[in-house]
């Protein structure tokens, strides 16, 4: 196959401007219930016959339907607009070092189909690109049974999330700590030319920044603890993946030194987070790893200001209530400490791959 002619990412017609975008995010973030055109011409700032030609034209494409009818003002009763989730499918993947979770998502970011596997990253790329190419040909033609729609409609492109660093611009991997051979390969171009899809890269912990669940606007930290640990950063209501174009260096949590001379970590410096966390969890102890995590999430509150911290990864959901407890705990000592208040604690509300997938989607409700 050849190289898939990305422009904009978007395949469905009708989605190329910014207004139709607006309106599309507004249904969606509504759901089942709707919203009338009164209220997406109030929320948009768009006039009535604007978001009347808009809605007629989405809804001649199948992307939005009627939900019902609304509370009178005064008139006849309002006509409710709702998304059609069905409408799409993105199909997002998480690379692991030692596994593969995919899905695929309908228009509302509803899992619709799932797919896991054993995975060996440093096998190589080559090994690790057919490993994928299997995972989206099977999510693509199996259903689960949850929310969502059915299997017939368009699969829009696959978003992918892998151990970083990388370029999310070029597609192509930096130097992934412990696996060398992955420098500079093109990931990206390779399962394009392999899919005939159009594919999005990300870092693992930004797609889980992504899909962590944040309320509102505020500053928060995602904090991944599974083979590995990283942070993913939702600064200004977006995900912070660095300051250079292209570039996701940002969150590198887990290489943070906590003890000085302290053991051996992978990425050649010693005591680092990762590797005194990682060892309490080889023994047994939740509860001393919790207290590291905590201790490293500290230092990061105290440096940004966050007001959230959200965990995730196998790790945490293993023991989630001692995650809670002890990075709470750690928390509240040291925000005391500095007279302040203490950052909040949660577990994420979704996966690395469903955040991966909205690498997909989300250019089609207007974000990036």
């Amino acid at each position: 196959m050849g190289r898939v002619n990305r422009g904009t990412g978007v395949n469905l017609p009708g989605l190329r401007g910014h207004n139709a975008a607006l309106v599309l995010d507004l249904l969606r973030g509504a759901g089942a219930g709707g919203l009338g055109r009164g209220e997406l011409a109030g929320r948009t700032g768009l006039t009535p016959q604007a978001v009347s030609k808009i809605t007629a034209r989405l809804r001649a494409e199948g992307l939005v339907a009627e939900a019902g009818r609304g509370e009178s003002t005064g008139g006849k009763p309002r006509t409710l607009l709702r998304l059609v989730p069905e409408a799409g499918h993105a199909v997002g993947v998480h690379l692991d070092r030692d596994g593969l979770r995919a899905v695929r998502v309908d228009l509302a970011g509803r899992v619709v189909a799932e797919f896991r596997s054993g995975l060996d990253f440093g096998a190589g790329p080559e090994v690790v690109v057919e490993e994928v190419v299997r995972a989206v040909r099977e999510v693509r033609v199996r259903a689960v049974p949850c929310a969502g729609g059915g299997s017939g409609s368009a699969v829009l492109g696959v978003g992918v999330a892998a151990p970083g660093p990388l370029d999310r611009r070029t597609g192509v991997l930096g130097r992934v700590t412990g696996f060398p051979d992955w420098q500079g390969y093109g990931l990206r171009d390779a399962l394009e030319a392999r899919l005939g899809l159009r594919v999005e890269l990300d870092k693992d912990t930004h797609a889980g920044a992504a899909a962590a669940g944040w309320a509102g606007p505020g500053a928060g930290v995602y904090l991944h603890l599974g083979t590995g640990l990283g942070a993913g950063l939702w600064l200004d209501g977006a995900v912070y993946r660095g300051g250079r174009e292209g570039r996701s260096g940002a969150g590198e949590f887990g290489h943070q030194v906590l003890l000085l001379d302290g053991p051996p970590c992978r990425c050649g410096a010693r005591g680092c987070v990762e590797v005194l966390c990682l060892a309490a969890v080889a023994r047994g102890d939740a509860a001393e790893a919790a207290r590291i995590l905590g201790e490293a999430a500290a230092n990061l509150v105290a440096l940004l200001d966050v007001e959230r911290v959200l965990l995730g990864g196998r790790v945490v959901a293993e023991s989630p209530g001692v995650f809670l407890a002890g990075v709470g705990a750690v928390l509240r000592e040291r925000a005391g400490g500095m007279g302040a208040g203490a950052a909040e604690v949660g577990l994420a509300g979704g996966g690395v791959a469903e955040g991966a997938a909205e690498l997909i989607l989300a250019p089609l409700f207007g974000h990036t």
